[in-house]
């Protein structure tokens, strides 16, 4: 909940951020000079890249939030009972000794979106995040594919 709330808060701040840029950007336009256009242009742009970004990022956030939310209701979230830093972080070791079984349900079922969600999970509790990400957009990609066939959701 409260990141939540903090990405929500974000997002507020950047929108009052994207209307005070832009009305500067406007300002710059309106001089003429080539040096303030070039800025104004870059004032307008530069903003709506920064929010697309952080809007995939709160998307991906709640499409992953909403699967952790079924594996859950389905029982298949993995069992936490790795030994952890005093940060809460999984020891990377333990996470090591665990990832295989992992890897083994994605080979065995490429197919399916929780044993995708269940691997990117191992990368992260392993420490890879960029592979956790990776992983957990194509659990997100097989759900979404499903959900549109209409077909039954593959265990």
């Amino acid at each position: 909940m409260r990141n939540r709330l903090a990405a929500l808060l974000m997002a507020v701040l950047l929108l009052v951020y994207l209307v005070l840029v832009t009305q500067r950007a406007v300002m710059l336009v309106l001089t003429g000079e080539p040096v303030g256009i070039a800025m104004g242009v870059a004032l307008i742009v530069l903003p709506f890249i920064a929010a697309w970004a952080i809007g995939r990022e709160l998307l991906f956030g709640a499409r992953t939030e909403r699967l952790v939310r079924q594996l859950d209701a389905e029982g298949g979230l993995p069992v936490e009972d790795l030994p952890t830093r005093a940060s809460g972080r999984p020891l990377r070791d333990a996470a090591d000794r665990e990832f295989p079984r992992y890897r083994a349900e994605v080979e065995a079922e490429p197919e399916s979106w929780r044993a995708w969600f269940r691997l990117g999970l191992a990368y992260d509790a392993s420490g890879d995040r960029r592979r956790a990400r990776e992983a957990l957009r194509q659990a997100i990609r097989l759900e979404r594919a499903q959900a549109k066939a209409g077909g039954p959701a593959a265990r």
